[in-house]
């Protein structure tokens, strides 16, 4: 009886002392906020080369018409998953997650932005190879050359939109390590097993 109140007395010990760390929830919710604010960007750029191509696309032929044509079409495709990005963030609920689940989820994330990256540089590519040819006597060289460009510009925005925001997400990496090494409690057969980590 003496040992059951030692481990309830240390386990409530050990709780109030770690809830005055970071905690998985609270590293979550500071990584959903900055996904939140990469969205925003994302979204502020695609409304404004939309509002822009709107705008110029009635005074333009040729060439500089292509080009606002596709600053329109790609920014409304950047704009659709900015939206869906933001509000899929607001419905995030890591309370129930193990730890497991919680390192899976903050390096989720990060891993989907360096394959973006990948993707950025092959878009830059695809708009330059479509200017090149624009180049030559082709059919539809003036919209071969002004999606070319437009291509080639998102491309670089979304590279190095995608590299920057991993950049923000994977400094809270090292935060990982001490909720990884806190307390924990092991069961084995007529067995509990409690380790507490007492250093700051």
């Amino acid at each position: 009886m003496r040992n059951l109140f030692l481990l309830i007395f240390l386990l409530l010990f050990s709780h109030t002392l770690f809830s005055q760390t970071i905690t998985f929830e609270g590293l979550h919710e500071l990584r959903l906020n900055k996904q939140r604010q990469g969205m925003l960007v994302l979204g502020t750029w695609a409304l404004g080369n939309m509002a822009v191509g709107a705008l110029r696309l009635g005074h333009t032929s040729g060439e500089n018409k292509a080009f606002q044509q596709m600053q329109i079409g790609w920014n409304a495709m950047n704009l659709g998953i900015a939206t869906l990005g933001y509000f899929s963030t607001l419905k995030v609920d890591p309370s129930g997650w193990d730890t497991y689940q919680s390192v899976q989820e903050h390096y989720k994330i990060q891993k989907i932005l360096l394959f973006n990256a990948g993707l950025d540089v092959g878009y830059i590519l695809g708009g330059a190879y479509l200017m090149e040819k624009g180049q030559r006597e082709v059919k539809n060289a003036e919209r071969l050359r002004g999606f070319g460009r437009s291509i080639l510009i998102q491309g670089a925005f979304l590279f190095v939109f995608d590299f920057s925001l991993h950049s923000i997400l994977s400094s809270d990496n090292s935060k990982l390590k001490p909720l990884l090494s806190q307390s924990s409690i092991g069961f084995a057969p007529n067995e509990v097993h409690l380790r507490l980590n007492l250093s700051k």
